[in-house]
């Protein structure tokens, strides 16, 4: 997690535009050879000669997406980055520049920006991804960051939502529904902040799920090790909107259907934990909470052989005939019928 370190606020009026951006981005350093040009004119200059060029953007906008009460602003520039590169690796394909668009009200000062920038350099650095432009303007409305990705793949490695076939294992990276329960124990911490704010939360037993709710990392590590493996998925999605809604996504657009395993759903101990002291079921968070960032895939059975047992990768399901829809197979054998409620962006907050 990061330490927040500037102390002092300087208004951003002192600045002026094309001299804030001149200031956030004099560290940026290029990283790949397809970034020609970078900041400083009208337009970047990417070259992918011999491949395809895959892009992503993602909007995010204060009191929406983000909580400032308990998101740092480098927290909040790092994820920020990951949430679109999670997109790119979604493909199966490699992220190599972004660009950041900036709104931002005059209560935020250069430092806070300065934050921000800090953990948007650190991700670029981290995942050798160049920064190669943007835009900033004012805001009435706090804070709102629009992020562009940009990667490259070969075209015979690409792959999408449309691809898999009936009898194809369905397989997740990772473990499920920890960014959901870290989420739920900032905002009972916040509430009991706005009651009484003297009291210091004691956090230690919470830390794995509330770094995956503030500092998700993308999962760079997959593809190359399906790269490794000399494995192509049939089709694959990010979970940034919960399991079951990426299911539903993969299911529409292979035009099959899918059986879930409850018991072979990826937690970590500590989900279980706070699942219990918040009295709602594990298998709610996996299926519903969202912003993970772990890989939801298809492979062929071929395949199953290279990835069994393997301590990054487990086999949740299988895909089926579309008009078996998409279920959920209970320990007792029960088929329950998914339903899809993660995140929906104009979701009548009133009903």
């Amino acid at each position: 997690m990061f330490e927040d370190k500037n102390t002092s606020k300087t208004p951003l009026g002192n600045l002026g535009e094309f001299a804030l951006i001149d200031h956030l981005t004099q560290s940026v350093k290029l990283h790949n050879k397809s970034s020609v040009l970078g900041i400083g004119d009208d337009a970047a200059i990417i070259e992918h000669s011999k491949h395809q060029t895959l892009i992503s953007t993602d909007l995010l906008i204060e009191g929406i997406h983000f909580d400032l009460s308990y998101m740092p602003l480098k927290h909040l520039g790092y994820k920020a980055v990951m949430v679109n590169l999670s997109d790119i690796y979604a493909m199966n394909a490699r992220p190599t520049q972004i660009t950041i668009s900036l709104a931002v009200s005059n209560r935020f000062t250069l430092e806070a920006l300065e934050e921000l920038y800090e953990g948007i350099n650190l991700a670029c650095r981290n995942y050798k991804v160049d920064l190669v432009g943007g835009d900033t303007t004012s805001s009435t409305a706090g804070l709102m960051l629009s992020v562009t990705a940009l990667g490259k793949a070969s075209k015979n490695n690409i792959v999408t939502r449309a691809g898999a076939k009936e009898n194809d294992l369905l397989v997740v990276s990772g473990d499920l529904g920890a960014a959901y329960t870290g989420l739920q124990v900032l905002e009972r911490e916040k509430a009991v902040f706005k009651v009484n704010p003297n009291s210091q939360p004691d956090l230690t037993s919470y830390s794995y799920s509330i770094e995956r709710q503030l500092k998700p990392e993308a999962r760079k590590d997959i593809i190359d090790l399906l790269d490794e493996l000399k494995i192509i998925p049939t089709s694959m999605i990010d979970i940034s909107d919960g399991l079951s809604s990426e299911v539903f996504h993969l299911a529409k657009s292979s035009h099959v259907g899918f059986h879930l395993f409850e018991e072979k759903l990826p937690v970590d101990p500590e989900v279980n934990l706070i699942c219990e002291e918040f009295k709602f079921n594990s298998t709610t968070a996996i299926l519903n909470g969202g912003e993970d960032y772990e890989l939801l895939f298809t492979i062929a059975q071929k395949d199953f052989e290279q990835i069994k047992n393997h301590p990054l990768l487990t086999v949740i399901g299988h895909a089926v005939d579309k008009n078996a829809g998409c279920q959920l197979i209970t320990g007792l054998g029960h088929q329950i019928e998914l339903t899809a409620q993660g995140w929906q962006s104009f979701k009548d907050k009133e009903n």
